[in-house]
């Protein structure tokens, strides 16, 4: 047997907790964290709601120097990798940061501090440009700037495949490990989109919903009702480690990464291939890493936006992959709390996941009110559901046609 890849530390940032403590409480309750956007008025724009960070003060986790030369994405990148560290129990002076590697999901980076900087060369010229623009926007700065506070010297990565970025992250992660290029990696993802940019672009797409009379059930996927999603914003980064050290230093272990699948549709810039077909072979592929069948899930955490394309193709996709027993297989999109979070949505649903297995819950989908013919699974429909959880499959789409999904499984002391 190769190299097997554990999860032993976590850190969250998310619209419904900061901290994984506020984040589980969050799903138990079935929590809603959407609201009308406070950052800016939204008034002008055709959806005006978000799932916004409450309570985030960055110089709880670095200086307010620091913090001022950071994107509001690579804020929440150190916080999460500043708490999985702390939740992981790493005494960073006793392992070899040159066999710790650092891969960091985002959609799109620093696009707060890219519209801001755009206008000041319109309004002011270009000799007040911030000197710190470009390492303020650039996708890779949230891994850059983690590894310069933490020391962390092994081979990292930075993957941009939109809504499916922080899934990949974790994939290759496990990759990396299962090579034996380095024993630990921080895994993740980060994203602050509420910007007006990015809010007037989406919109402009038709993607986002305008349920904006009902912030708070505006999100609901595979509801009949379903107009578009939700931006969240936030980060999530899990500790991967392979499995001897994390055993050999003592480590809690939350799960198992066992298995990663990834596949590009070749379809479409923004539409999911018909009948979900990347989906499918994402999933199999997932399945067929961990060596294990479609019997063996007990619980899916959907991509699951409130699209009306998206959850009708991954609906059926599960039922491609699934046959049957796509019927007995609870699936819930965790989108329907949280917003979402575009290129950190793998990670913390990732994190969801862990939470059902070690929890014994499965988190609701929420404002699943009208049932829609064509979407007739279980999607744990408005509460948090106890049930005994071995293994999930998690599944992430993007732009561009990336699919990725992922296997975790609950680690059994073997």
């Amino acid at each position: 047997m190769g190299k097997r890849v554990v999860i032993t530390g976590i850190g969250a940032l998310t619209p419904i907790g900061i901290g994984k403590e506020a984040y589980f409480s969050g799903l138990k309750a079935g929590e809603n964290g959407i609201g009308r956007i406070t950052r800016f008025d939204p008034e002008p724009f055709t959806s005006q709601m978000a799932g916004e960070l409450k309570d985030f003060d960055p110089t709880d986790y670095m200086e307010r120097k620091d913090a001022r030369r950071m994107d509001r994405f690579c804020q929440y990148a150190v916080a999460a990798a500043h708490q999985a560290i702390d939740d992981g129990g790493l005494k960073l002076d006793e392992i070899d940061c040159e066999r710790v590697g650092v891969i960091m999901g985002t959609g799109i980076g620093g696009i707060e501090t890219l519209a801001e900087q755009v206008l000041v060369l319109d309004r002011k010229g270009p000799g007040r440009v911030s000197p710190f623009f470009i390492p303020m926007i650039i996708a890779n700065m949230a891994v850059g700037q983690i590894s310069i506070l933490y020391g962390l010297k092994g081979p990292s990565l930075t993957t941009v495949s939109a809504c499916a970025s922080s899934a990949d992250a974790l994939g290759q992660g496990l990759r990396m490990i299962q090579r034996g290029e380095v024993e630990l990696v921080l895994a993740g993802g980060t994203e602050a989109p509420i910007a007006e940019t990015a809010l007037a672009g989406f919109g402009s797409m038709k993607a986002l919903s305008v349920k904006n009379d009902d912030p708070t059930r505006a999100c609901r996927p595979f509801d009949r009702e379903r107009d578009g999603f939700v931006m969240g914003e936030g980060s999530g980064i899990v500790i991967l480690e392979e499995l001897k050290h994390a055993k050999a230093r003592g480590a809690h272990i939350y799960g198992e990464l066992i298995g990663y699948g990834a596949t590009l549709d070749a379809y479409h810039i923004t539409a999911p291939a018909p009948e979900g077909e990347g989906a499918v072979r994402a999933m199999r592929a997932a399945l067929k890493d961990a060596d294990i069948s479609p019997a063996e899930i007990d619980y899916i955490n959907a991509h699951g936006t409130s699209t009306e394309y998206n959850d009708l193709y991954e609906t059926k996709a599960i039922k491609t992959v699934f046959g049957e027993r796509a019927y007995q297989v609870p699936v819930s999109s965790t989108k329907s709390m949280i917003g979402h979070l575009l290129g950190a949505a793998g990670v913390v649903e990732a994190i969801a996941c862990l939470w059902a297995i070690n929890e014994g819950m499965l988190p609701p989908t929420i404002n699943y009110e009208h049932p829609d013919p064509e979407c007739d699974l279980d999607y744990v429909p408005n509460q948090a559901r106890t049930a005994k959880v071995n293994t999930v499959l998690t599944n992430s789409f993007g732009f561009g046609g990336h699919n990725a999904a992922l296997v975790i499984r609950r680690y059994n002391g073997d």
